[in-house]
């Protein structure tokens, strides 16, 4: 099968229709032009200094608490290996980003997961598990329109949050890559802006691959300047620096204004075509669940025990469309639940994805 007849709903990223590549261009030329040296040079492991102070601004800390890595998945590798040790408690919500989960798991940490509700993570089971005994020393949170769930996280849930994190002694990673693809509903405070308040330690993760492309490979870890400096030797034995050049780019498309017109365009396609795959989920799957998301780019849906949904996808795969199975995201389960991403897949393709995901459904059920 060709990629021109298959229709991924598996991976989260978005389609190059709104990906702002004239804008990209420019901001590449302009950051060559300015910056010739810094844009080519080796750099320091903090990351590009202009683009390091455009998002501490941003998050309203010095520049010592912040650093760019090479993507946001390389931020939470960072801080993996600088706060944890094999056997240490870690909390997970469930289900969680499947990447995540297994780094998790390889350094031999105890995974202790939390189940989710439509306003994100069981705060009560929480507390039930601190006390019971456990200790975490981590607990890892995608407060708005998780993946692979898609819900968000209440204001209410993020203060008593807080509040088990400053009793408990543990530090709240909050990964919170899908922020700004709000489709509905109001900005809510981020954790790591609540913290002071609460007594809580918070280290914040986000990434420009959400909202400019995932090409440039640019995220970033905001949090306490003596741990950064930390993880900041250790990224320097690594690889010296990370790539200046895509950070040059990402900053200069960030101060021109085009990053909040990406925003904006990414934002405006992936509610509409979330809305569509909601609607035709419903009307061609009879019995699926799902929450719909006031953001981001991902959709959980449930069947009943009849349908093995590992089964589901790999005949989805057969008839051309691809999903990501549930048992990815939970140790244990997941077995009748599928991901969808719905960015990467046009308006025009939705209801055709949907028809053949509903016949492997059929299939199996029968």
């Amino acid at each position: 099968m060709t990629a021109e007849q298959l229709i991924s709903f598996a991976r989260g990223a978005p389609s190059l229709d709104i990906v702002d590549v004239a804008g990209l261009q420019a901001a590449a030329v302009r950051a060559l032009e300015t910056d010739p040296v810094g844009a080519t040079a080796y750099g320091t492991s903090v990351g590009y200094l202009p683009l390091r102070r455009w998002i501490a601004d941003r998050h309203g800390v010095p520049a010592e608490h912040v650093l760019v890595t090479n993507g946001s998945l390389q931020a939470d590798a960072f801080l993996f290996d600088a706060l944890l040790s094999s056997g240490d408690a870690v909390v997970v919500e469930e289900p969680t980003y499947d990447r995540t989960l297994a780094g998790l798991i390889d350094r031999g940490c105890q995974v202790h997961a939390v189940p989710l509700a439509p306003d994100g993570i069981d705060v009560d089971a929480l507390r039930a598990l601190l006390e019971s005994g456990i200790r975490p020393k981590l607990a890892h949170i995608i407060p708005n329109y998780q993946n692979p769930a898609g819900v968000t996280l209440s204001v209410d849930k993020r203060r008593s949050l807080l509040s088990l994190a400053a009793e408990y002694g543990f530090t709240i990673f909050e990964d919170d890559p899908y922020v700004d693809i709000r489709f509905r509903g109001q900005e809510l405070p981020t954790l790591l802006s609540m913290a002071g308040d609460a007594g809580a330690t918070v280290v914040r993760a986000s990434s420009f691959t959400k909202t400019v492309c995932p090409g440039v490979r640019v995220g970033y870890l905001v949090g306490p300047a003596q741990l950064l400096a930390s993880i900041a030797t250790t990224a320097t034995n690594l690889y010296i620096s990370p790539g200046m050049f895509a950070q040059a780019t990402v900053h200069q498309f960030c101060v021109s204004g085009d990053f909040d017109k990406s925003v904006a365009t990414v934002s405006a396609a992936l509610a509409e075509r979330a809305r569509i795959l909601g609607e035709e989920l419903t009307a061609q799957i009879p019995g699926v669940r799902f929450t719909a998301p006031d953001g981001g780019y991902f959709l959980w849906i449930e069947f009943g025990e009849d349908v093995d949904a590992d089964r589901v996808a790999a005949v989805a795969a057969e008839h051309g469309v691809a999903v990501v199975k549930g048992s990815d995201f939970i140790r244990g389960g997941g077995r009748h639940a599928l991901r969808l991403a719905y960015s990467a897949v046009t308006t025009e393709r939705i209801p055709e994805g949907v028809r053949r995901l509903a016949e492997s459904v059929k299939a199996v059920r029968g």
